[in-house]
């Protein structure tokens, strides 16, 4: 079955209103097992280096303990991500993230495209690591999506989901990318997808689009959209960023670290 064919399954389904009133417990999962799914996921999702397989035991651990629901996914990517030799693996994980349109990472590459309203949304994701007391480094933007799961994880899981809600076209495309590739990966998104709500109707179309027409193309900055510092910033920082998903890129980083403030 095509992408667009499993779209379009159950697309005319209802979100139920309880899942409306309290998105972040749509999925049925506690605040301790999204928590612990979302830091899994984060690590999973890190360029693949010594430390990476140092916390392979406390995924492992982390992920066992979850439901079925969300450790399921995670454990099937363990476990490929072992089976591979790891300068196998970095070739994988480069070819999968950092070469093709559909593998990218940063979220607000799917949902704005190339665009001044990227800028917009990345300054708005940066607004609300500040709210909860975290502050993203300068190394990478703050929509990638491992920095986004560690932000959820470990510091505001309400305002790390409306994140990943808001960009949920752009998640499940990614989802179905890496599961048509037979990416060692498709698990994490796999059990990142379980702890959200349903696709409604609207996500649905708008992952047909995107997998149709791909993301909005406008290489322009953020003159005169009045930020300050932060627009500026992000709008130097994004003139670059999408390169890494459109060709051939060297591995880039693992996740950014935030900078400690009060969890909630």
């Amino acid at each position: 079955m095509g992408l667009l064919s499993r779209v379009l399954e159950r697309r005319g389904a209802e979100v139920p209103l309880a899942q409306k009133r309290d998105p972040l417990h749509a999925s049925g999962l506690s605040d301790a097992e999204l928590r612990a799914t979302w830091i899994c996921a984060s690590w999973l999702l890190g360029y693949p280096d010594a430390e990476l397989l140092g916390k392979v035991d406390v995924i492992r651990r982390l992920a066992e303990d979850l439901p079925e629901q969300t450790g399921s996914g995670l454990l099937a990517s363990l476990e490929a991500i072992e089976a591979l030799p790891l300068r196998e693996l970095q070739s994988r994980y480069v070819d999968t993230f950092d070469t093709r349109r559909r593998g990218c990472l940063y979220l607000t590459y799917f949902s704005q495209g190339d665009t001044r309203r990227r800028g917009m949304a990345l300054v708005r994701i940066k607004q609300d690591f500040r709210a909860a007391g975290a502050e993203a480094g300068s190394n990478e933007l703050p929509d990638h999506l491992p920095t986004v799961l560690e932000f959820a994880a470990g510091y505001d899981a309400e305002r790390g989901a409306k994140i990943l809600r808001t960009n949920r076209p752009g998640l499940e495309l990614l989802r179905l990318h890496l599961q048509e590739t037979d990416s060692p990966w498709h698990g994490v998104l796999d059990a990142i997808s379980e702890t959200l709500p349903p696709l409604d109707v609207d996500d649905r179309e708008a992952v047909m689009r995107l997998a149709a027409e791909g993301p909005d193309d406008e290489t322009v900055g953020l003159d005169g959209y009045g930020q300050e510092e932060d627009a500026a910033a992000v709008a130097t920082h994004t003139m670059a960023a999408p390169s890494s998903c459109d060709h051939d890129a060297t591995a880039s980083a693992v996740p950014i670290e935030l900078t400690k403030g009060p969890r909630r």
